[in-house]
């Protein structure tokens, strides 16, 4: 009696084998739904974007209008202060009289003509300095002014050295070209001149920060 029984049992337990593969396989569907529904972790990029790169260089362009204007002022005032320059003695003698004037040396006639004209050339760039404020991206407006503001710095730099050579021997004279020393009699007109080489030097400062701002402009990826 207890055979058939045997057979009865064998059928169900065949018949259980394939739902237990159907459930295995909706866990796995199940699964793998929900690790799609998993949200993604967002993507952060360390890259600059062009409005932050065009604020940073807007700002840079501000500078360089200001040091422009600096340097505007201070070649100026070095070409008035030594093209007004000049000196006469209270004492004279019957064929001499004792002046001073800027325009009787040579390098303080050249100090004057390149202060003045570094001076017209930055007045004539503030409009590529504004259109820098006003599209910072731009770099060919940027490359014009590094490339006169090095022009300019030069000329600058030998007019203001060539004066201060001038000044030097007037101070000092030179015993081996038996060169005396006027500046204890001209003092006036000595010290004018010592002024005009100093703010000329200033001037000279400037556009060596405006060759620094401008190669910093035009720096890539900033």
């Amino acid at each position: 009696m207890m055979e058939p029984s045997k057979e009865v049992d064998a059928p169900a337990a065949t018949s259980l084998q394939p739902q237990s593969k159907r459930t295995r396989s909706n866990n796995g569907k199940g699964k793998s739904t929900a690790e799609d529904a998993q949200p993604l972790a967002p993507v952060v990029s360390t890259k600059a974007t062009p409005l932050q790169r065009g604020g940073w260089k807007k700002g840079v362009a501000i500078l360089d209008f200001i040091l422009r204007l600096g340097a505007i002022g201070a070649a100026f005032g070095a070409a008035i202060l030594m093209g007004n320059n000049e000196q006469v003695l209270p004492f004279f003698t019957q064929f001499f009289q004792f002046h001073a004037q800027w325009d009787d040396f040579p390098m303080f006639r050249f100090f004057v003509v390149a202060n003045a004209a570094v001076a017209g050339f930055l007045i004539l760039s503030l409009p590529f300095s504004i259109v820098c404020i006003v599209r910072p991206l731009a770099a060919g407006p940027r490359l014009l002014l590094l490339i006169i503001d090095t022009v300019m710095m030069a000329f600058v730099i030998a007019a203001a050295s060539a004066a201060a050579a001038v000044v030097y021997l007037a101070h000092n004279g030179s015993q081996d070209a038996n060169w005396m020393a006027v500046c204890q009699q001209f003092t006036d007109f000595c010290q004018v001149t010592s002024e005009a080489v100093v703010v000329s030097f200033v001037a000279a400062v400037f556009l060596s920060f405006l060759v620094f701002v401008s190669s910093l402009a035009l720096k890539r990826g900033g």
